[in-house]
């Protein structure tokens, strides 16, 4: 018969895991994925498109902690459920679009159901369920929707093809409704009836925020977090129009834009390979040297085929590794204690980050093109290197006053 750790992540992890492929690809991923179509089909300028992006990524990063309440007062299935079929009714009201206002209207009320679906709330509520297993059902849920690109930018682009944008956003709607809602609700239901399930203590410590800023650690590990997630945010929603600037065919294109989400994956096995072997700081390095060289490797990409391979493998490994590894930096370097608010307003900080990287990537390509764009990604992650290092050495010293 299977243990009772067994059935939890059958009745739990998995339905969650695909769950959140789902709506990751849906609501999320559909925004790069469809930009091109949005750009040519609506004809508004990358600015005024990834600017909705970025509305709707803020508007998430604010509600963030509203969702976190209804965590810990014990409304995971509901807020769950609810968020997703919100975003389901959403896709479909963006399908129908046909003014700029309107798109941003959309995208702001998308960032609320970000906010009540993705990562974080499906987080908190493992942590409830899962106890000590917590960090193993985390993993395993970021393997699977580590996919979630993978699974959204072919299907977009085909779907785009035979029955036009709008059609697939109604399509992406369906999916949510159909797969993403009941497996969210059985499997939170499976969770809420678990004993580890308890509410955990809500608490605001203005005062040890307070001290927080003022230590020059804290800002090392912010720097550190903005730098890597304005890289990632930049290519990763820019990196079709910038392949298509390039005269790479769309196919391939697609195909490399896919293969992020598998990269993502294989460099969070390959991290749970090494982590007995390989200190955390030095794989948070290493990530930072591998987006740094997969930035580089875009500029020659279009000529050199070998190139864009090599983007794919560094950009989703090494971000694949970094989003793992943020909160176990944090624990390392600034301790456990106040962790939930420490972590917590350096997410705020990463998600600041990612938000405006969209609109940055369109600003700086009307400057000077993508070369600009990809030497301005390269840039942060030389700027995120070198404050990491900082990082590592005002923590050694600690250690030994």
């Amino acid at each position: 018969m299977p243990t009772t750790a067994a059935r939890s992540f059958r009745r739990i992890v998995w339905p969650l895991a695909v769950a959140e492929t789902i709506v990751w690809a849906a609501l999320y991923y559909s925004f790069p994925a469809l930009l091109l179509e949005w750009e040519r089909g609506l004809g508004w300028s990358k600015i005024e498109l990834t600017g909705a992006l970025t509305l709707a990524l803020l508007v998430s990063a604010a509600t963030a902690p509203f969702a976190g309440r209804f965590i810990d007062k014990g409304h995971g299935r509901a807020l769950l459920t609810g968020s997703a079929l919100f975003g389901a009714g959403l896709l479909v009201l963006l399908s129908q679009v046909t003014q700029l206002w309107q798109f941003y209207a959309v995208w702001f009320l998308i960032g609320l159901a970000m906010a009540g679906c993705l990562y974080d709330v499906c987080f908190a509520v493992l942590t409830r369920a899962m106890g000590d297993r917590a960090k193993r059902a985390i993993t395993l849920v970021t393997l699977v929707a580590g996919l979630a690109g993978t699974v959204s930018f072919p299907s977009a682009n085909a779907l785009a093809a035979t029955i036009g944008w709008r059609g697939t956003l109604i399509v992406f709607a369906g999916a949510i409704v159909v797969f993403a809602v009941p497996l969210f609700w059985i499997a939170c239901g499976a969770a809420e009836r678990r004993p580890a399930a308890k509410p955990l203590p809500v608490g605001a410590k203005t005062e040890a925020a307070l001290r927080l800023m003022r230590e020059p650690l804290f800002w090392c590990l912010a720097v550190i977090f903005i730098a890597m997630a304005i890289n990632h945010g930049i290519l990763i929603n820019h990196l079709l129009p910038l392949l298509d600037e390039r005269g790479v065919y769309k196919e391939t294109a697609i195909l490399a834009v896919a293969m992020i989400g598998p990269m993502q994956v294989s460099g969070r096995l390959a991290m749970m390979a090494a982590e007995r072997h390989v200190s955390n700081s030095a794989m948070f390095i290493t990530c930072t040297l591998a987006m740094g060289a997969a930035a580089g490797s875009l500029y020659g990409a279009a000529t050199v085929p070998a190139l864009l391979v090599g983007f794919v493998l560094f950009q989703g490994a090494g971000n694949g590794v970094v989003s793992i590894l943020r909160p176990v930096i944090v624990a390392e370097y600034l301790g456990r204690q106040d962790f939930g608010l420490v972590a917590g307003t350096l997410a705020a900080i990463y998600l600041v980050g990612y938000a405006f990287a969209p609109t940055a990537g369109s600003l700086i390509w009307e400057t000077g093109g993508y070369d600009r764009v990809i030497g301005f990604a390269l840039a942060m992650a030389a700027v995120a290197f070198a404050a990491l290092v900082a990082a590592a050495g005002i923590a050694r010293r600690r250690k030994t006053d």
